[in-house]
C-alpha cells in the first residue's frame, strides 16, 4: 500500500490535514487504531461523560504516581476512535488568547504569532452566534467545523454570568472574538443537534473526495531510509507490514503517542533509546519532554432549588432525552451543557487571563458520578499557565506498550500559591448577590478547608488533569537543542517527516485545546502543500487597560 501522504492518527489535526490534503488532489492514507465514531454515545453531546470512560474509544492510560499529588495515577484519556480525542471529550471550542500564540513565536515557533494563526482560526470555522450576539468579523462563516452556543435555559448559566459581573470582572460577548478577558457564553463544537467532531468535519468530506482512506491498525514505527521517512511500518490483524509513502509522513498521534512513535522509530534522546535497545536516528533530547496539562478542580455547592440537571439523572429521564435526541437532535441531548464560562486573570500584573472557567448546572464528575447532596452546581476551575513539566517516555521497545506518562503536576511552589487564588476567588463570586436564590453549602472543597495548609490538602486529594496534554514534540528553532520540529513542522534531523498536533505546542495555550489542534492541521497542511500561508491579520486583541494595576 503507498499514497502521497501517510497521516498517523486520525485525530483532530490528522482529519483536518487528510481534508486539506485530499482536497488538493493528492492520494492520503491515514492510519487510525481505533474504530467508527458513529454511536449515540459519541454523537449524542450530552452523552459526553461514556466515551471517556469506554475502552472501546480511549487508549485507557494513566499517569505514573503523581509525586505531589500523594501519589495518585490520574486518568489520562485519549480518543482510540475516528475524530481522535474530538470524538471523546467535552467539545468546548476555545482559540486561546492572542498572547499565548505570540509566546510561541518569541519561543522559536517563527511564523505562528496570533496574526499568523488568526487567518487559520477563520478559514476552519463556521461560526453559529445562535442570536446572542459576538465578534462576527473575528469569526469564520464557510469553514469545515461548525461552532455554537447552547441555548443557556438554565437561570443557573445567566447568574454564573451575572454573580461575575458583580464581583466586579469584565463581561465579554465573545471570548474566541476580541476580548477573552471576562465571563460569558461557552461556545461548543455542536452541528444541528450533533457532536461536530474533526471526523465529521474534515475526515468524511475527505472520504468522499476519493484521495483518501483509512487504513485501521497499529503504528509501529516510521520506517527511515537513508535520513528520510519512506513510510510507516502498521501492525494489522497480527501481521505487519509496511505502507510507503511516496512524499512524507505526518505523525498526528498525541501528545503521548507522537513521541512514543518518534522514539520507536530511533527520534529521541539518545540515551533513552539506548535502554530499549533502540538504533538511533536522530539524538533530539526534546522527545517526549516540555508534557504540559491544565490541572483544574470542581469547586461544588448544594442548590436550594431542584433546578439543576440532578432532576434528569434517573433512567427514565435519561432514556426520555435519549430518545428525543435520537429522533429530533433536540432537547437536552443537544447540548455539551457548559453553556457559560469565564477567563480571568488571577492578580494584577498579570496580562491576560490565567484563570479559565467551566459552568456546569449539576454537580458531577467527569465519570458521571454525582454529588451525593443531590441538586447542585460547580465550576471546574484551574491555572492556565502552571509552570511544571512532565516528560512521556518508553514503557519498552514493544509498540503495544502504553508510554510511561508523568505530568509532574504541582512541582512548583507557583502552582499551589496559583491553585488557591483560583479557589478563593471561586468562593468570592459564588457569595454574589447572584447566587444567593440558588446556593445552600460548598460541597467541595467544604467550608471546613480555608487555611492555606486545609486547601493544599484538597487540591492533592481531589485535583484532576482537564485532559489538555501538549508540548511532548516542542516547535521551535532548528538550532534549538530542545525543539523536535521547526516551524514547518517539520521533524529535526529527518527529511520527510513532520509532527503537526498538540505535541508540537512550545507551551500551553489558554483553555480547551481542540481548537489550536485542528487550527494547528489547517496550518501544517499550507506548510506541506507548500504554498503561499494565509495573509496575516492586522486584527489586535483586547488586553485590559489596566492590568499592571488591577486584577479586574
Amino acid at each position: 500500500m503507498q499514497a502521497d501522504y501517510v497521516i498517523v492518527g486520525a485525530g483532530s489535526a490528522g482529519c483536518a490535514m487528510a481534508y486539506r490534503l485530499s482536497e488538493a488532489g493528492h492520494k492520503v492514507i491515514v492510519i487510525e487504531h481505533g474504530g467508527t465514531d458513529m454511536g449515540p454515545f459519541i454523537q449524542m453531546p450530552a452523552a459526553l461523560s461514556y466515551p471517556m470512560n469506554m475502552g472501546r474509544y480511549d487508549w485507557g492510560y494513566q499517569t505514573e504516581p503523581e509525586p505531589h499529588l500523594d501519589g495518585r495515577r490520574l486518568v489520562a484519556p485519549r480518543g482510540k476512535v475516528l475524530g481522535g480525542s474530538s470524538s471523546i471529550n467535552g467539545m468546548v471550542y476555545v482559540r486561546g488568547h492572542a498572547r499565548d500564540f505570540d509566546h510561541w513565536r518569541d519561543s522559536g515557533a517563527e511564523g505562528w504569532a496570533y496574526a499568523d494563526v488568526l487567518p487559520y482560526y477563520r478559514r476552519m470555522e463556521t461560526w453559529h452566534d445562535g442570536g446572542h450576539g459576538g465578534d462576527a468579523h473575528w469569526r469564520g462563516k464557510t469553514g469545515p467545523l461548525h461552532v455554537s452556543r447552547g441555548p443557556r435555559t438554565n437561570p443557573l448559566f445567566h447568574a454564573f454570568v451575572q454573580a461575575g459581573k458583580q464581583a466586579g470582572y469584565q463581561v465579554t460577548q465573545d471570548y474566541n472574538g476580541e476580548k477573552q478577558e471576562g465571563f460569558g457564553a461557552f461556545e461548543q463544537t455542536v452541528s444541528k443537534g450533533r457532536r461536530w467532531s474533526a471526523a465529521n468535519a474534515y475526515l468524511r468530506p475527505a472520504l468522499k473526495n476519493g484521495n483518501c482512506e483509512v487504513v485501521r491498525g497499529l503504528a509501529e514505527k516510521v520506517v527511515i531510509k537513508d535520513g528520510r521517512a519512506t513510510g510507516v511500518q502498521v501492525l494489522r490483524a497480527g501481521v505487519s507490514e509496511v505502507i510507503e509513502a511516496r512524499k512524507e509522513v505526518i505523525i498526528a498521534a498525541s501528545a503521548f503517542n507522537s513521541p512514543k512513535l518518534l522514539m520507536l522509530s530511533g527520534i529521541g534522546p539518545a540515551a533513552h533509546l539506548a535502554e530499549h535497545g533502540i538504533e538511533v536516528v536522530a539524538d533530539r533530547k526534546g522527545v517526549g519532554q516540555n508534557l504540559q496539562d491544565h490541572l483544574e478542580m470542581y469547586i461544588q455547592y448544594a442548590s436550594k432549588k431542584p433546578i439543576t440537571l440532578y432532576k434528569y439523572w434517573n433512567l427514565v429521564s435519561k432514556a426520555m432525552i435519549g430518545a428525543q435526541w435520537l429522533f429530533t437532535k433536540t432537547g437536552l441531548g443537544a447540548s455539551n451543557q457548559f453553556e457559560s464560562c469565564a477567563f480571568i486573570r488571577s492578580q494584577a500584573g498579570v496580562e491576560y487571563p490565567d484563570i479559565q472557567y467551566h459552568f456546569l448546572p449539576m454537580a458531577v464528575r467527569y465519570d458521571g458520578k454525582a454529588a451525593a447532596e443531590g441538586h447542585g452546581f460547580q465550576a471546574h476551575v484551574g491555572p492556565m499557565r502552571s509552570a511544571s513539566r512532565g516528560q512521556v517516555t518508553l514503557a519498552s521497545a514493544d509498540p503495544v506498550d502504553a508510554p510511561k506518562i508523568a505530568f509532574n503536576y504541582m512541582s512548583e511552589e507557583a502552582d499551589w500559591e496559583d491553585f488557591r487564588r483560583c479557589i478563593r476567588l471561586t468562593r468570592e463570586i459564588f457569595a454574589q448577590d447572584a447566587f444567593e436564590p440558588f446556593v445552600k453549602h460548598e460541597i467541595q472543597p467544604g467550608d471546613a478547608a480555608q487555611s492555606d495548609d486545609e486547601l493544599d490538602a484538597v487540591i492533592r486529594e481531589h485535583a484532576e488533569s482537564a485532559f489538555h496534554p501538549c508540548g511532548t514534540c516542542k516547535m521551535g528553532r532548528a538550532d534549538d537543542p530542545w525543539a523536535v520540529v521547526d516551524p514547518e513542522c517539520r521533524v529535526i534531523g529527518v527529511d520527510g517527516l513532520r509532527v503537526a498536533d498538540s505535541s508540537i505546542f512550545p507551551k500551553i495555550p489558554n483553555g480547551n485545546l481542540n481548537g489550536p489542534s485542528i487550527m494547528t492541521g489547517e496550518k501544517a497542511s499550507d506548510h506541506i502543500l507548500g504554498k503561499g500561508l494565509l495573509a496575516a491579520s492586522n486584527d489586535v486583541a483586547w488586553v485590559h487597560p489596566d492590568w499592571q494595576t488591577k486584577q479586574r
